[in-house]
């Protein structure tokens, strides 16, 4: 860590001119300075558009060929806070025009600015001056922007999460109507969003008054349209039974049919995305070249594999495999002062969704990996310092990350002799013993 920020302290010269940009929706603010972090000019505020690129890029090129200079600028590193989605399409412009781009620490920012004026007050043009200076110090990181087929598998692995939070939003909203309509039909389907035959109903005959109307004739014959086989006379008559003496409200009748109406077709929409979307991961999964290494983990999908080289990119641009935790935010942390000292926790300074997956793959493989499933119950129950479950699932995400680094960099297939390393396995072993 320490070499690092040398080298990024001593990329910062007498001929590099430093400018700190606070992004917002509409509106950019930019303040610059030189390596001993002194303003230059006045800062200036252009708009997130073509025209406003333009300005931020005249004003750099006004500022590195003023006759005044002693020594001409050579070098521009420009600073933003990679946050939300605003910053790509600036950072992607300003890299286009020859320039380095890098990010700031949002946490370094708050905490830096009452360094100046000692002041609260926060402002887009103060916020600007106080990144400038921040990169000054070295305080910034190279953003990843992925490209080709990584860049690929980001949109689609994005894409996925959103389908899927709607996509059970929609599902907790018909089970809402079911619970306080016809709540007996989870005795006859167990689950009516899952199976062929209970969509059926619910699209034909999702309430009481409409299971009696119908009869178990016509409930079977609505059912027969969409399923030939495998639901007979003894089911459509369970649901009958189960309707008649339902306990369900019965206002809003006719409203809440239209509801659940909407949300099946929604909902048969989004299942049709997401299909879409995993059918476009796996394609892009083998255009990686990592698609065989990694499938072969057992408890590691195409779609689980596709999802995590979208979240980190390619994984072998990491020197080792605790870059890797750290990029997620894996790194451990302790707070500590004289005589007190708090118990260590991970920063979560990193990608919150690559550790949600992480954490994921993580729950699945302690069910369906043996080492994995070894792993976690010689932390959770070991004589001493046992861990808790979650806490444990946190050691093995980061395990997972050790085991796919070192197949790609190596280009092998899993080997579960290999996969906990010597010591560990000793130490799982002397544990069973």
């Amino acid at each position: 860590m320490n070499r690092k920020q040398t080298e990024r302290i001593e990329a910062i010269t007498a001929t590099t001119l430093v400018a700190g940009i606070d992004i917002a929706k509409k509106v950019h603010w930019a303040s610059f300075a030189n390596y001993r972090g002194i303003e230059i000019g006045k800062a200036i505020s252009f708009t997130s558009n073509r025209s406003g690129f333009e300005k931020i890029v005249a004003k750099i090129e006004q500022l590195r060929n003023n006759k005044a200079l002693r020594e001409p600028y050579n070098n521009v590193v420009i600073g933003m806070e990679p946050t939300g989605h605003y910053w790509k399409t600036l950072a992607h412009y300003l890299a286009k025009a020859g320039y380095r781009v890098v990010g700031v620490n949002p946490h370094h920012t708050k905490k830096s600015k009452e360094l100046d004026d000692n002041s609260q007050t926060a402002s887009d043009k103060k916020e600007s001056l106080v990144i400038a200076r921040l990169v000054k110090d070295g305080r910034y990181f190279d953003p990843y922007l992925p490209e080709d087929v990584y860049a690929e598998l980001r949109v689609l692995a994005n894409g996925r999460v959103n389908a899927m939070k709607r996509n059970n939003a929609v599902k907790n909203n018909i089970i809402a109507i079911l619970d306080e309509y016809f709540p007996e039909i989870f005795e006859v389907f167990g689950n009516p969003l899952t199976g062929k035959a209970a969509r059926q109903v619910l699209k034909k005959c999702p309430l009481p008054p409409l299971i009696i109307e119908l009869g178990a004739e016509g409930v079977l014959a609505a059912i027969k349209e969409a399923v030939k086989k495998s639901v007979g006379m003894k089911k459509a008559r369970e649901l009958l039974e189960a309707a008649k003496t339902s306990v369900g409200v019965t206002y809003g009748l006719e409203s809440a049919e239209m509801r659940l109406g909407h949300l099946l077709r929604e909902l048969e929409l989004i299942e049709g995305h997401l299909a879409e979307i995993e059918l476009g991961m796996g394609q892009r999964l083998q255009e990686t070249g990592y698609s065989e290494s990694l499938l072969s983990i057992k408890g590691v999908g195409v779609v689980t594999a596709a999802s995590f080289l979208g979240e980190v990119g390619d994984p072998l641009r990491f020197s080792d495999a605790r870059q890797i935790a750290n990029y997620a935010g894996y790194n451990l942390v302790e707070d500590s002062s004289g005589k007190s000292k708090s118990g260590t926790s991970i920063s979560k300074r990193g990608r919150g969704q690559l550790r949600s997956l992480l954490y994921k793959m993580a729950f699945v493989m302690v069910g369906q990996n043996p080492e994995m499933k070894a792993l976690h119950q010689y932390l959770t129950s070991r004589d001493k310092n046992p861990l808790k479950k979650k806490q444990s699932l946190v050691v093995v995400s980061k395990k997972i990350i050790t085991v796919i680094y070192s197949l790609l960099k190596k280009q092998a297939l899993y080997d579960p002799v290999l996969a906990l390393g010597t010591v560990r396995r000793e130490m799982i072993l002397k544990s069973v013993a």
